[in-house]
């Protein structure tokens, strides 16, 4: 049987988390007689993987000739926001079983996309199911070593100033490494209805009052919903004034809340006054898109401990767990 040609000229376009579009070219009389392509995908590794994972090992995909371009698709093997390698070969399946096959084409190289709405709004639907009941609160705060507070007094005019969101959480969120803003906190203990005593983050604390950050003039959005190999489950949320940078990167890539009805922090108005209300269940990380001058809170110490196991500085969500995994790429 005369000898396939080499497929050449590889395409890849339609990139998402899980999927990809791939083309490619073929001697024209090499169309009518394949049968099937064989795909060669291949996981770049980097110093960052998720360490608790087993190994990736390469992926070789067999699947039937279909018109070109086709769709390739598997939250099995295929990670958001991870860059791959992929090979094609094309074969002629014979009478006998066996295949004449062609030689492999070049390899090329891409990287999946993040999260898109409809993903984070699945994530968003599982978070809801655990929140809980709502827990009336009072202010935002936010813990950190006391050289943090001291350099913000000394060399930032004292407004603590957007950060670059770290890598922490589902690995296909598209706030990590690209929204600016600050963290804070807002769970309180149901016993006492005040922020908790100890903290991961630092002994010194910065506390503000809600309607500083989150009024009717504030956009809010759900960002992620990840677990770190332990009971605990948190979410993410931005606060973000209506119109400011971060609204509109937020507008464009996360579901938006609605502020006074939602099961993960609201702000309605009663009695002519704003009341704030956190979800019991889940730990909250609320980043906010802008800068916040220490002038407009009060800073002190806590007299807990510092629990370092809860940090979840660069943290690495755990993909086996059912609570907090969607069927697309973790």
């Amino acid at each position: 049987m005369e000898l396939l040609s080499t497929p050449r000229s590889i395409e890849i376009n339609n990139i998402t988390c899980d999927s990809f579009r791939i083309s490619w070219a073929m001697d024209g009389g090499d169309l009518e007689r394949v049968t099937h392509y064989f795909i060669d995908l291949n996981k770049k590794e980097n110093k960052n993987s998720n360490k608790f994972k087993h190994r990736d090992v390469p992926t070789k995909l067999v699947a039937k000739a279909v018109p070109l371009p086709m769709t390739v698709r598997g939250h099995w093997f295929l990670s958001p926001r991870t860059e791959y390698s992929v090979a094609v070969q094309t074969a002629v399946k014979q009478s006998d079983g066996e295949y004449l096959v062609s030689g492999w084409s070049e390899t090329v190289e891409f990287c999946t996309g993040d999260y898109a709405k409809e993903h984070l709004a699945q994530l968003q639907e599982k978070a809801e199911l655990i929140a809980g009941r709502m827990l009336r609160f009072s202010v935002f705060y936010r813990n950190q070593h006391k050289e943090y507070f001291q350099h913000v007094r000394m060399h930032c005019g004292n407004m603590m100033k957007p950060s670059l969101k770290d890598n922490s959480g589902s690995h296909g969120s598209p706030t990590s490494g690209m929204l600016h803003g600050i963290f804070f906190s807002c769970n309180t203990e149901f016993n006492t209805g005040q922020p908790p005593q100890d903290s991961p983050y630092g002994r010194y604390r910065f506390q503000i009052p809600a309607q500083r950050l989150f009024s009717p003039n504030t956009n809010l959005y759900f960002a992620d919903f990840y677990c770190m190999y332990t009971a605990y489950h948190y979410v993410v949320l931005v606060l973000a004034p209506k119109g400011s940078p971060g609204d509109h990167f937020c507008r464009e890539r996360l579901p938006q809340l609605d502020i006074s009805c939602n099961k993960f922090l609201t702000c309605c108005m009663e009695d002519g006054e704003l009341v704030y209300h956190h979800a019991q269940d889940i730990i909250l990380e609320v980043i906010y898109t802008e800068p916040v001058d220490l002038s407009v809170g009060v800073l002190g110490e806590i007299s807990g401990h510092q629990l370092m196991s809860l940090s979840t500085a660069d943290a690495k969500k755990d993909p086996s767990c059912k609570t907090c995994n969607i069927s697309v790429g973790r």
